[in-house]
């Protein structure tokens, strides 16, 4: 199955906003990336609006041409955002306010109530919702419920223990992928994915449907450049 690579561009977002101004231009990087083979473009609005602002998404909304993938925390301000632009994807991750990064998926049982709703809102307005969950059944099993389009396996402890144990690190999330197969879900993943670590996931996730990268791709095109970087990741795809 092929998997899509989706490049986060919060980190080009980053570094413009260190110093003011439009350098680097955000809006050109996230076209750039789709010109060098990048097949979707994702981006995580948050309120503090310290990367991604709420402009660049609604600028980006005129000229990505690939997957558009929107995620963040479902805020009043942030599912309005959402609702105008209607991106292919919006992808609800459970952050707190002022976290540096996401860390943790979805309780999708104790946060049913709140979740359905939102969900049922985005999907009537054409739009496929995931969740971001850690590789934990119940939790698959609620995204299920829930009438989520797919889920983003939140894979930074698979990052974290890749290199002192990667068969150990990959064997939840095969076991829940293949899970949330079984229900009908479909599979992405995200967070801390690397060119060290990237190949395994998928030789042992084969049916992995997307993969978003930002940090360490951004660092990545530092050394290598922004095409070649992402051709890279895209054979370890392959």
């Amino acid at each position: 199955m092929h998997t899509r690579l989706s490049v986060n561009i919060n980190k080009i977002a980053t570094l413009r906003n260190a110093r003011g101004g439009n350098i680097p231009d955000v809006i050109k990087a996230a076209q750039d990336c789709e010109r060098f083979g990048a097949e979707g473009i994702t981006v995580h609005p948050r309120p503090d609006e310290r990367h991604i602002r709420y402009d660049d998404v609604l600028q980006l909304k005129e000229v990505v041409s690939t997957e558009f993938n929107i995620e963040g925390y479902p805020s009043k301000e942030f599912l309005d955002l959402v609702l105008d632009v209607k991106p292919e994807q919006c992808t609800l991750v459970p952050d707190a306010e002022n976290v540096i990064t996401s860390n943790q998926g979805w309780d999708t049982i104790k946060q049913k109530d709140f979740l359905i709703g939102i969900i049922e809102q985005l999907q009537s307005n054409g739009i496929r919702v995931s969740l971001f969950v850690d590789p934990i059944e119940q939790f698959i099993e609620g995204a299920k419920i829930l009438n989520a389009d797919c889920i983003e396996l939140y894979t930074g402890s698979f990052a974290h223990i890749y290199n002192t144990d990667k068969h150990n690190a990959i064997e939840p999330y095969i076991q829940s992928a293949k899970y949330a197969q079984t229900l009908g879900l479909s599979i992405n993943a995200g967070h801390d994915l690397n060119l060290d670590n990237l190949n395994f996931f998928k030789i042992n996730i084969p049916f992995t449907a997307e993969v978003s990268i930002g940090h360490a791709l951004i660092c990545d095109a530092l050394y290598y450049g922004l095409e070649n970087t992402i051709q890279m990741y895209l054979r370890q795809l392959k």
